[in-house]
């Protein structure tokens, strides 16, 4: 009985969907994502607290209990800049054997032992124009791991085992740079575009070679300074507990009275195309002209203009007509290095050696139109809203909020810089886009490089002006 009420039921229900009105049979309309209103955001990430130890170690302390967890940051004005001329790499070896060359207390090998089992994490890393170390500890093992952090950074001993193990390999991977066809015409780039300024001196396997243990202790000792560093204490900790650990350990850290400044590169550049042979079967493309600097006011139109033309993904001009629109090219696109006191901007592309000129010229097309006539309102709004909406990310943790405001002073931006930030996005126009573009953007005065065989290339290199042909020697 109660089995043939159910079936009566379920009959009834199918009977009805039949019977239903068609209308109720049609999917509800669906907004476009485009169309949506919502509240403008109320973007107020906390406020890390500066302080300045007696020996000019500046520090930023951002309190957060949510988990037993210390991280700090530690950024020093040094880096690839300051490599003897001959000794390129010098930097770079300094942060990797502070690491793992062990201390005046300890060998690296114990070191590593140590952190391991207290699951501490220390990284180091030289980059151009600073280094960078990372700590990160559980709140139950942080006064052994900043004792451990403390003499990485004050007295690192550069044992010889591992400084030579680490020549080792920084030779292999010189050896091996040109198997990735990418990173081997990027690094090229950047040599052509810096050619006679520092920046434009890269590591070679002679140079590496050259490079003694008494260079890393001398490089040390004169650029990792308490008043050329600057640090970032967030997660688990109090600011009386942070500054007590702090002066324990770093307080005896004697300060030279030095602030090392690191110029800007000569922004006038000549135009010339760059040609790095490679018997590859596809060729990189890549651009560079200089840019405004983030302390300059054309910094956010140029960050909008960027984006519309290549770093905003999908609907940027770049991807848009080489990828997208003509199917010329497996990656293509734009970026903007917005330093302290100067920017890069740039355009790059992959493609077949087949359509390497036909590629060449749309990358130079679609940033002439960006000097010739102002881009649509829709575009502009879109992509100030796609900037905006993904600021806010940068601020996903304690860290990164501390991170971010020691940056502003590292690189001598306004205290208010990120508060003012969207607001100076928002605020960008259209004609704000075509002047820096004009300002910008000449073609006079970009540095091209093209890598791959021209023997196969669709158009000669010398349509596009004068070729100088590299010869890449990492001997």
């Amino acid at each position: 009985m109660r089995m043939r009420n159910y079936r009566s039921l379920l009959f009834t229900l199918i009977i009805c969907l039949i019977i239903a009105p068609s209308s109720l049979a049609r999917p509800l309309p669906l907004t476009s994502p485009d169309k949506l209103r919502y509240p403008a955001l109320d973007f107020k990430p906390p406020q890390a607290e500066r302080v300045v130890l007696e020996n000019g170690l500046i520090v930023y302390i951002l309190e957060d209990h949510e988990l037993p967890l210390v991280n700090i940051y530690s950024i020093t004005k040094t880096g690839g800049y300051f490599d003897p001329e001959g000794k390129e790499g010098l930097a770079e070896l300094t942060g990797k054997i502070m690491r793992t060359g062990g201390t005046k207390n300890s060998s690296g090998s114990a070191i590593d032992e140590t952190l391991e089992s207290l699951a501490i994490n220390i990284s180091v890393a030289a980059q151009m124009e600073s280094c960078t170390v990372g700590f990160s500890s559980l709140k139950n093992n942080l006064e052994k791991g900043v004792e451990i952090f403390s003499q990485i950074m004050m007295r690192p001993v550069f044992a010889d085992d591992k400084l030579q193990l680490a020549k080792n390999l920084k030779m292999e991977e010189l050896r091996r740079i040109s198997d990735d066809a990418q990173q081997f015409a990027f690094r090229e780039f950047n040599r052509v575009l810096y050619r006679g300024n520092p920046r434009g001196r890269l590591a070679s396997l002679a140079s590496v070679e050259r490079i003694t243990r008494l260079d890393l202790q001398q490089f040390h000792q004169r650029h990792f300074i308490p008043d050329n560093t600057m640090m970032a204490i967030t997660g688990d900790i109090t600011k009386n507990e942070a500054l007590a650990l702090l002066k324990k350990h770093f307080g005896h850290w004697q300060k030279k009275g030095i602030k090392f400044e690191i110029p800007p590169p000569a922004t006038k550049l000549k135009s010339a195309v760059y040609y790095l042979p490679k018997n590859v079967p596809q060729s990189v493309i890549v651009t560079g002209t200089f840019a405004p600097a983030k302390n300059h006011a054309d910094f956010f139109p140029f960050t909008v203009l960027d984006f519309i033309l290549g770093s905003g993904g999908f609907r940027s001009h770049i991807f848009q007509e080489i990828r997208t629109n003509q199917g010329l090219a497996y990656s293509a696109g734009s970026f903007y290095r917005a330093r302290e006191n100067y920017g890069v901007f740039g355009t790059y592309a992959m493609t077949k050696s087949a359509t390497t000129g036909k590629v060449l010229s749309l990358l130079r097309s679609i940033s002439e139109k960006a000097r010739q006539a102002p881009f649509r309102a829709a575009e502009v709004a879109l992509a100030k809203k796609s900037i905006n909406n993904s600021f806010i990310f940068s601020f996903s943790s304690p860290e990164q909020i501390a991170k971010q405001q020691l940056m502003l002073e590292f690189d001598r931006l306004p205290k208010n810089y990120l508060e003012k930030y969207q607001d100076n996005i928002g605020r960008v126009t259209s004609e704000e886009l075509l002047k820096v573009g004009r300002h910008y953007l000449n073609s006079g005065e970009t540095v091209t490089l093209v890598m791959g065989s021209d023997k196969d290339f669709d158009q000669a290199l010398s349509s596009f002006g004068t070729v100088e042909k590299l010869q890449v020697n990492n001997d």
